[in-house]
């Protein structure tokens, strides 16, 4: 198979080590380099908070105008939106959690004309048409989308559509929206087609290696800072780093990790996070690196205290730029139970949330605002 990327991966290995204090894109907006920097001297003085699809949906409602379950607890908006492109690739007017592109476009260009950060993921169907979508597991579907592949074109025809997208993400002034960009999450898995259980370490580095060069060179999109992003199962530093397409090629240094087991009978969820975010920020000390936990929660949040008591203490000291809760989706007619895991009126954490939201150390979209991210100051 190495045989095959040759080329393409010598022009990849060409790209120079970006420069100290510059994103890995060395023809980065100006705004999406200001960002990246300003993130960085935040680091350590504050974590901004993050909810996944907060603008478009809550618990009991869809698509109101200004609402959010957040904002309806605190009076603020969180800091960072998490959106997810899933279904654009083949032609999907709604991405895989029901919300119209169109509208997912207008509320990334609120969050971010208010002062907000963006993060977005990518939950591919699998390029070989199986209906389980990402969740597709069959061993060489990596294989087949890289150059030489079955699937390469189709490929392609991918990136063309979500550079497509991302161009259009524009601010008041023309200027691109910067985008924290997290493909192939969760990537140490068992359970999407990219993860390690399909495709070899080459393969999955040639993946992100190519993604990288074709929206950079090919359709020039200059407004992403690239987030690395495994599942919370690695053990050491060098787990955490075995599938990783280098320094050359990545801004941000995270992964994901939830609450199951009930934090007042089970503290491992707090103690194994605590160790696996100071991997990472030591990591992210190393390489100059920006850190993060991308995505957490613990559904329906049925511990009062969970905000102060649990999620503060997974933190700890690590110094990471933002942590993000996953989406309210409200009563979920595949398990017949509550998927949420912000608060809204009336949950049980909401008093707790309050307390979390008022700890000088946790950034809202108020404060990071008044920061101006993306300014050069």
């Amino acid at each position: 198979m190495k045989q095959l990327f040759t080329g393409t991966l010598g022009l990849l290995l060409a790209f120079a080590t970006p420069a100290q204090d510059h994103p890995a894109d060395p023809q980065a907006t100006t705004e999406t380099v200001n960002l990246y920097r300003n993130l960085k001297k935040l680091a350590g003085q504050g974590i901004l908070f993050g909810h996944q699809d907060d603008l478009a949906y809550g618990v009991g409602w869809k698509y109101v105008e200004g609402k959010s379950d957040i904002k309806e607890v605190t009076g603020d908006y969180p800091a960072v939106y998490g959106w997810d492109l899933g279904g654009l690739e083949v032609n999907s007017p709604n991405n895989l959690d029901g919300i119209p592109f169109k509208k997912m476009r207008q509320y990334i260009r609120e969050g971010y004309e208010r002062g907000g950060v963006i993060t977005i993921s990518w939950h591919a169907r699998s390029p070989l048409g199986k209906e389980k979508g990402a969740w597709d597991t069959t061993h060489g579907t990596v294989a087949s989308i890289l150059p030489g592949g079955d699937s390469h074109i189709l490929y392609k025809e991918w990136l063309d559509k979500i550079a497509g997208f991302l161009l259009s993400l524009k601010g008041s002034k023309g200027e691109l929206i910067p985008v924290l960009f997290r493909p192939y999450h969760e990537l140490t898995g068992n359970w999407f087609w990219w993860c390690r259980n399909t495709c070899t370490d080459f393969e999955f580095q040639t993946l992100w290696r190519f993604t990288y060069y074709y929206l950079q060179q090919e359709k020039k999109v200059h407004n992403l800072l690239y987030v690395y992003n495994t599942s919370g199962d690695f053990k050491t530093k060098a787990e955490f780093l075995q599938r990783y397409p280098g320094d050359e090629m990545v801004d941000v240094l995270s992964f994901d990790a939830y609450q199951y087991e009930d934090p007042q009978k089970n503290d491992w969820f707090e103690k194994n996070t605590y160790q696996l975010l100071k991997q990472v920020t030591e990591l992210g000390k190393e390489k100059n690196k920006l850190t993060a936990f991308s995505e957490t929660g613990y559904e329906a949040i049925p511990y009062a205290n969970w905000w102060t008591q649990t999620l503060l203490n997974a933190i700890g000291d690590n110094p990471i730029s933002y942590v993000l809760v996953w989406r309210n989706h409200g009563y979920a007619a595949w398990n017949k139970k509550m998927h949420y895991y912000a608060p809204y009126k009336g949950q049980t954490s909401e008093a707790d949330f309050i307390k979390f939201y008022q700890l000088d150390r946790t950034l809202f979209e108020k404060e990071v605002a008044a920061k101006k991210l993306y300014s050069d100051l």
